[in-house]
């Protein structure tokens, strides 16, 4: 749904988010939507906040650092989500205090601090065949947890997905689900599942998401790229 306005829009996906968090019997309290709003203007996020959401994700850093100065009036939590180089990370962290993306050793380092707050960190799982994707083979996901829960300024809280594009969604989000409950084992604090896009964020929620990465089905077509 990408008709009406934002508020409107973001009332509809919240019925939705509560309506398959009680299929799945879940608490809908359990879930934080976090609106995508890569290419949107820092107004729409504003009308969002208004709207109460305070959740904001953003792929690219030079955008969002402008974005969250341009709002630093509001309490926002900046979720930065997409691919991180690791010459950025402090840059985003100046903003961002979750980060979505974790997904190599490099990057890790980057992001180690013994200053300041604590950083929320999911690891990125690659849940296609495809090694070029972005992302964590399921085989690499223990080891490097490990190593990033003894990360100095690094707080693991779980892992990230996105469903490849050739499968039902479902079926990706019950791999992730199953190397979540494996990390659960070994890190009792990792438990948060960040799953879930417009398109398939209801089979992200049956399979226990925790964070709903949503765009368009909240802030409408994606206007041309600036």
């Amino acid at each position: 749904m990408t008709s009406g306005t934002v508020a409107e829009r973001l009332a509809d996906v919240r019925q939705r988010v509560s309506a398959a968090a009680r299929l799945a019997g879940r608490d809908p309290s359990e879930l934080t939507t976090i609106a995508v709003t890569k290419f949107h203007p820092a107004s729409l996020v504003r009308e969002l906040a208004e709207a109460g959401l305070l959740d904001v994700g953003e792929n690219r850093e030079q955008e969002a650092t402008a974005k969250s100065q341009e709002l630093e009036d509001l309490d926002l939590r900046w979720h930065f989500i997409g691919q991180l180089q690791s010459k950025k990370a402090r840059r985003v962290q100046r903003f961002s205090r979750w980060i979505h993306s974790l997904d190599r050793e490099s990057l890790r380092t980057a992001l180690a601090h013994d200053d300041g707050p604590s950083t929320s960190v999911f690891i990125q799982v690659n849940l296609t065949s495809d090694p070029g994707r972005g992302g964590l083979s399921s085989g690499e996901l223990s080891a490097f947890a490990d190593r990033v829960a003894g990360t100095p300024g690094l707080d693991l809280v779980g892992v990230m997905g996105v469903a490849p594009l050739d499968e039902e969604p479902r079926r990706a989000f019950a791999r992730l689900k199953a190397l979540s409950d494996a990390l659960v084992r070994s890190h009792p604090g990792a438990a948060s599942i960040s799953a879930g896009m417009s398109a398939d964020f209801e089979d992200a929620i049956a399979e226990g998401a925790t964070h709903l990465r949503i765009g368009s089905a909240i802030t409408g077509n994606r206007p041309e790229r600036r």
